[in-house]
């Protein structure tokens, strides 16, 4: 098994440990290392939209099995295939076959492969409010395919890395090919934000044909950007580690205030097809945030069905989870937490686990077992330059949990919460499994005596309901909720 991670490692990622981005750049975990022994299993295929079939894409599978797997819902399907058809007849290669799928994840993100096929979240269909939003999203995707920015992108990238090699190996200059590779990042990151203005114009131009609202891209991206620092906000991020969507797709002041001065130049608010009740009909049932059968985060506890157990976080902990593993962090980033497991005999004992060196350049010390446990643990601590961990280890059905829990500073008081969380491990009861069931948005109609807390006090959400429910429908502080309007709210 590969060394787990560097002191200094941890102490970069921590910063960002509560996102899906953590996961997807890894904390230098072996391929071994999950949270689920097996994948997440694809459910019915998502229709084709223009394309009825594709041939089979590595790239494709691979991404589908890193957001979750296919989710099937049919009536989102046929709306979003009729969207779909109508952008790609608008847009600047009608003949192009694109298809859209439904990706199983509460991560709000979309994108687009060369092929023509367009991934969207449930997590994005949550955050927009209207057809036209989601119309928004989808044509930024065909833009990026018919501007042919991936092969663009891919042959600058090509370029940077030749200049390095060249002034490496055949010039010998270390140094300059370090530079040109300084150079060209910056450029590189330059011309990615370049094709997102780009995808964003052609995208407003191509809704706008197709009929729909041209002002719904710049409202999907301010509820983007509220999505997002909300999240962020949570667990004690800077905006700059931006989750979800922002990672690739930055909505910042500026590219929102493009956004609304290209809508402009198409026709003043009012004038497109917003499609909000047709939407809101589409979506309504759609489940929200994680799938039980992947791991269920309720509040501080965790409850795994298929995997058989369940624990709870300490007190403050934000947790996040992911296919590859469950992480979390308190105390405003001081403290966070970490969950995967990985194969092992019999043979393998917990002590020689936790001694094998999960962190690298941190020595492991104090092994001792837990005697009272409801399963088989061990636990130790380790030492850090400036991280300290409590480590456990828990043997189930063939594989050991990792727990690891790290802070800055490892005071007895902060040492007996992370000890009773890796404690709290158990085997998942009856009723724990009854309890594990997705929660689903509902649309509902406000009547005289409904405002944001009425319908904040129905959200089977945590924590703050109420701006949960006021971003996920486009709501300022303030705002009403006029009788007759429809709305979206989490329930359970």
């Amino acid at each position: 098994m590969r060394k787990f991670l560097s002191d200094k490692g941890f102490q970069r990622a921590l910063r960002a440990a509560a996102w899906s981005w953590l996961v997807a750049i890894g904390l230098g975990l072996a391929g071994c290392a999950s949270l689920d022994a097996t994948p997440p299993a694809e459910t019915v295929a998502a229709a084709a939209a223009v394309s009825p079939s594709a041939p089979v894409n590595p790239e494709r599978k691979r991404l589908i099995e890193a957001f979750g797997g296919e989710y099937s819902a049919p009536a989102v399907e046929h709306y979003l295939d009729d969207v779909l058809t109508r952008l790609a007849n608008a847009s600047e290669q009608p003949s192009e076959p694109y298809r859209v799928t439904l990706l199983d994840s509460p991560i709000v993100n979309a994108f687009a492969l060369p092929s023509g096929d367009i991934f969207l979240t449930r997590g994005l269909l949550a955050l927009a409010n209207d057809g036209a939003e989601v119309a928004a999203v989808m044509a930024h995707e065909i833009a990026h395919v018919t501007a042919h920015h991936a092969a663009q992108r891919a042959e600058l990238e090509r370029t940077a890395a030749l200049f390095t090699r060249v002034s490496n190996q055949v010039l010998d200059k270390p140094r300059l090919g370090e530079e040109e590779a300084a150079r060209m990042k910056l450029s590189i990151a330059h011309f990615s934000r370049q094709q997102e203005f780009e995808a964003d114009k052609i995208g407003i131009n191509v809704i706008a044909k197709a009929g729909f609202d041209p002002y719904a891209a710049s409202r999907f991206l301010d509820s983007l950007g509220r999505w997002s620092a909300w999240r962020a906000q949570m667990i004690g991020l800077d905006a700059a580690d931006k989750p979800d969507m922002m990672a690739t797709h930055p909505s910042t002041p500026e590219r929102i205030a493009a956004a609304v001065a290209q809508a402009r130049q198409i026709a003043p608010p009012g004038v497109g097809e917003t499609a909000r009740n047709a939407y809101l009909s589409a979506i309504d049932g759609v489940p929200f945030g994680d799938n039980p059968a992947q791991g269920l985060a309720l509040g501080r506890r965790f409850l795994h069905p298929k995997l058989g157990f369940a624990f709870e976080s300490p007190e403050g902990f934000a947790l996040e989870n992911q296919s590859a593993a469950l992480i979390g962090v308190g105390e405003q980033g001081s403290q966070a937490l970490r969950l995967d497991s990985i194969e092992a005999s019999d043979s393998t004992t917990l002590e020689g686990a936790l001694a094998s060196g999960w962190i690298e350049g941190v020595q492991t010390n104090s092994i001792e077992t837990i005697k009272d446990a409801d399963l088989p643990m061990a636990v130790a601590v380790a030492q850090g330059q400036q991280w300290s961990f409590r480590l456990g280890a828990i043997r189930l059905n063939g594989r050991i949990y990792r727990l690891i829990f790290a802070a800055h500073s490892l005071t007895p008081a902060v040492d007996a919460r992370f000890l009773a969380s890796i404690r709290s491990f158990h085997r998942i009861t009856p009723g724990e499994i009854a309890e594990a069931r997705p929660s689903r948005l509902q649309i509902v109609t406000a009547k005289d005596s409904d405002g944001p807390q009425t319908f904040a006090d129905r959200m089977a959400v945590n924590p703050s309901p109420l701006d949960q429910f006021l971003i996920l429908n486009g709501l300022e502080k303030g705002a009403t909720t006029p009788a007759g309007e429809r709305f979206k709210i989490v329930t359970r």
